[in-house]
């Protein structure tokens, strides 16, 4: 029997990787996911927020040392320039912000009751938020000195020298920021997990094309049967699926240098897990078509949209909770969540309940297949 399943798969993947267009379609699409995924996260490193600066209190010592303050920002460039050039530099682009004290700035915070100070941006929050949190933090903590020295000069001066020369210091020290780097693997699986679905009911497929050009017949009536080379043809489908992985984990860590955040045999076993539910799916849909073409119908009607709303095209955590309720019916969902929670420290024995909720997938998917293609009279039995 073994050499019969053999000896079919042989046959099989030589027949269907004779084109180079063929190799492209299984291998060269998954390795356009992590090229996609690099395009997508790749570009979101941290930039420097170019700040015009217009003070117009100029000579007063607090509102110098606002301006120093936010020149000591991290990632933040602040050019000196008029109230016209501001304006105008916005308009073109060339500044991301800009910071106007206008006069009487400096006397308003010794007061207590800052004012005369604005933030603008053509670009909206997302620019100013940074900025703004910090600086209006330090504006504060000026202004709690004037309403603490309530009026008296020579007491705010002292409390804002303190201030100043604080003999405690801040040591900062920086770390890699992994994020980016994850989002990229989470994504890059994300693609390859429709790409092996894609490829199992492709495969799958050729079942239903062998019935209609004759071969099945033909091959039926040598002393291979039915079992035997529906076997086969899922034994072709987990080698397929298994060098996508391969090939997809080898560019995603040799060539891209991609760090997954994880253990690459924990997600080598992961996505094996998912090959054996893909095949399941694949045999389902073409157990419940009459045609290569209804086949093709059904895989669009099932593949793409249960991959978006398990989240493989963009993180499921923007999406509302009603949709997130229907993703838990999904197994490229359940792959997904075991991905993010290795990614994020948790061990290998936490993701269990996930990995049984897939091989629970594959089981049911696999009876239902058994059972149709049992009960299927049109053009004999497969099983």
């Amino acid at each position: 029997m073994w050499k019969d399943i053999w000896f079919l798969v042989i046959r099989t993947l030589r027949a269907t990787f004779r084109k180079r267009s063929t190799m492209i379609l299984y291998f060269g699409l998954p390795i356009a996911g992590i090229l996609a995924s690099l395009l997508l996260y790749g570009s979101q490193g941290t930039t420097e927020l170019r700040v015009g600066v217009v003070n117009g209190d100029d000579g007063q010592t607090i509102a110098a040392d606002t301006v120093q303050f936010v020149q000591g920002l991290d990632h933040v460039k602040v050019v000196n320039v008029t109230q016209q050039e501001l304006q105008d530099q916005l308009a073109a682009s060339d500044l991301d912000s800009g910071l106007i004290i206008e006069s009487g700035y400096s006397e308003s915070v010794r007061s207590g009751s800052p004012d005369h100070i604005a933030i603008q941006s053509v670009k909206g929050a997302q620019v100013t938020a940074y900025m703004k949190s910090m600086l209006y933090g330090y504006i504060d903590n000026v202004a709690a000195m004037g309403r603490i020295s309530a009026g008296n000069d020579a007491k705010f001066q002292q409390l804002y020298d303190r201030y100043r020369s604080a003999d405690f210091k801040v040591t900062s020290e920086s770390v890699n920021d992994t994020s980016t780097t994850k989002e990229m693997s989470y994504q890059s699986i994300g693609f390859l997990l429709m790409f092996m679905m894609t490829s199992a009911v492709s495969l799958s497929d050729l079942i239903l094309k062998n019935r209609e050009n004759r071969t099945y017949f033909r091959v039926l009536s040598s002393p291979i049967n039915a079992r035997t080379y529906v076997m086969a043809n899922i034994l072709m489908n987990l080698i397929v699926m298994l060098a996508q992985i391969v090939i997809v984990l080898f560019f995603m860590r040799v060539v891209f240098r991609i760090d997954p955040g994880m253990p690459v045999a924990q997600m080598f076993g992961i996505l094996l897990l998912f090959s054996l539910v893909s095949v399941s799916i694949s045999l389902v849909i073409v157990a419940f078509s009459k045609s290569s073409a209804m086949a093709g119908a059904l895989s669009n009607l099932i593949v793409t949209p249960t991959c978006l709303l398990s989240g493989c095209f963009f993180p499921i955590s923007i999406m509302p909770d009603a949709i997130r309720r229907v993703s838990d019916f999904l197994p490229q969902n359940w792959v997904l969540q075991s991905i993010e929670k290795l990614q994020s420290g948790e061990g290998f024995a936490g993701v269990w309940f996930n990995l049984s909720i897939l091989f629970a997938f594959a089981v049911v998917f696999f009876l239902i297949a058994t059972y149709k293609f049992g009960r299927n009279n049109d053009t004999r039995n497969f099983v």
